[in-house]
This record gives C-alpha cells, structure tokens and sequence, in this order.
C-alpha cells in the first residue's frame, strides 16, 4: 500500500471581515494534495473492481477518509474519466493546452463518507513544472458553483477575478476578488499557502486563506488526522452556518440569493505585482 503521491496539508483556515464591523476567526484545518494524473496512470496498472488505486487513502470506494471525483466538476465518474477529463475538457475549450505536466487537486476529503468543499483548487502544471492556469472551484450552500480560471498565473502573482458568484448572504455579488498562491519548501516540508480576499468600491472586505505543512498521506497518518479531527468535514459546514448566525446578530447586511451566473466559468486577469512572501 503506498501513498500515490497524495500529501496531507495541515495548517490554518483563516477568515477576516473588515467591515461594516469587524469579524474573524481561524482554526486548524487539513486538506489533501492529489496529484491527479499519476493517480489515474495508477488506475489504469491496477484496473480491477475494488482495488481503488491502491493507496492508503479511499479513493472512488468508502472509507474513514476519502476522496471521490464525483465531487468535483461536472460529476463524472471514473470510468468516464473523471474529474481529471472534466478539468482537461474545460483547459482545452478554453484555450489552454500546453497543460501537459502534473494537475495537482487541494481540496476538502469525504469525512465518514460527508463532505463539504467551500473552494477547491486546480493547480495545473506544464511539463516544466510552470504553471498554465489555477482553476478556483467555488461551491455554495445551495449546491450551486462557478469556476474562477486564472490563466498563466504564477506562485506569488496577486490574480484579479470579478467576483460574480454568490457564496454568502452578508456578501453582494459585487466587487473582485484577489488571487495569491505559494508552494514552497520550509525546512523539510512543502508549505502551501492559498489566499482569497474579497473587496469592492469602498475598498478590502473580506480577507481568507487556507495554508498548511504538506506531508505523505499514509495510512499511519490518515489515521492520526482522523483521531485529531473526526468530524472535520462536519464541522466545516456547522462554522459556516454559526459565523453566519453571529454577522445577523451584529446586524450586517443581508442580501438575498441572485440567479447562478449562465456560465461555469469565467476568466481572470494577472497583475505584474509579486510578493515575496504569503501569511
């Protein structure tokens, strides 16, 4: 049983409203790295019913822990291809194929077989190693979702998006949203770091991120996360709906749910502007 290449990041979910009064929290958060074309070259070697793609972690059957491409895109099973042919599917109607390299995806696990996933994140590689696009996967309490693609980005590069999708009714679908990513190496660990601030007319609204030490995903180590945090994905959706209950009680704006926009995706634009370092 090996890993697959699959990595555990834990760190921070952080989340800071600015205005029209202030309201933060952070807490100890995990998500998986999937590298999603070596995991499907897997499949392909080990092709029999119910052998998944023999890593530690569940992948496409049910398990403490898992992860299923059903979850992602357009729904699509493995034995249409996946999650990895939706993504490739949307590159190439998008004008974007020199993504050949490795399609790395962060994201939320199955937690008892639940899970919910706020935002997710395809990083999409070219054979060198650079990237080609990151295609931020938005999903909102009311089972909608829309796709913000940032084309050509790069590690430390702020990426601009309208922000054109409803995610929270104490937020208007107006405004932008800016970009930052890193993934670099800290000691003996990977660290990535995923940044999404939210502002408008008046200026900086909302400033999130999800950041976290990567390390193998064994079986030793799906275990210890489980027993750190069993009802992870559980607690995921119960904060969203608390942290929206404490915002009605300091009386924020409420603005009701618009249409879903009539496209899945919409494109960014890349400043010149790098930093040199992400918190």
């Amino acid at each position: 049983m090996t890993t697959g290449g699959v990595l555990m990041g834990h760190g921070q979910v952080r989340h800071v409203r600015l205005r029209p009064t202030r309201h933060a929290f952070h807490y100890s958060a995990y998500f998986l790295m999937l590298p999603m074309r070596h995991l499907q070259a897997l499949s392909a070697e080990h092709p029999s019913p119910g052998t998944s793609n023999r890593t530690a972690l569940s992948i496409n059957k049910p398990g403490m822990l898992s992860f299923f491409d059903a979850d992602h895109g357009d729904g699509r099973l493995p034995e249409k291809g996946g999650a990895l042919t939706w993504i490739e599917e949307l590159l190439a109607d998008e004008n974007i194929h020199d993504a050949k390299g490795e399609i790395w995806l962060q994201t939320f696990p199955r937690v008892w077989g639940y899970t919910f996933k706020p935002v997710s994140f395809w990083y999409c590689h070219r054979t060198d190693n650079t990237l080609a696009a990151i295609l931020a996967e938005v999903h909102n309490t009311f089972g909608e979702r829309h796709c913000y693609l940032l084309p050509e980005p790069k590690f430390g590069r702020t990426e601009h998006a309208k922000k054109v999708f409803h995610v929270s009714p104490f937020c208007e679908v107006a405004g932008q949203y800016d970009f930052r990513f890193m993934r670099s190496r800290q000691g003996e660990f990977e660290r990535v770091v995923a940044r999404v601030d939210h502002g408008d007319e008046s200026g900086p609204l909302i400033q999130t991120s999800i950041s976290g030490a990567l390390v193998p995903a064994t079986r030793e180590e799906i275990r210890r996360t489980l027993w750190r945090y069993p009802l992870f994905t559980f607690a995921v959706m119960f904060r969203i709906h608390w942290h929206a209950l404490l915002l009605w009680f300091k009386r924020v704006p409420f603005f009701s749910k618009p249409e879903p926009p009539s496209q899945l995706v919409s494109r960014a634009q890349a400043t010149s502007t790098i930093i040199s370092k992400i918190s």
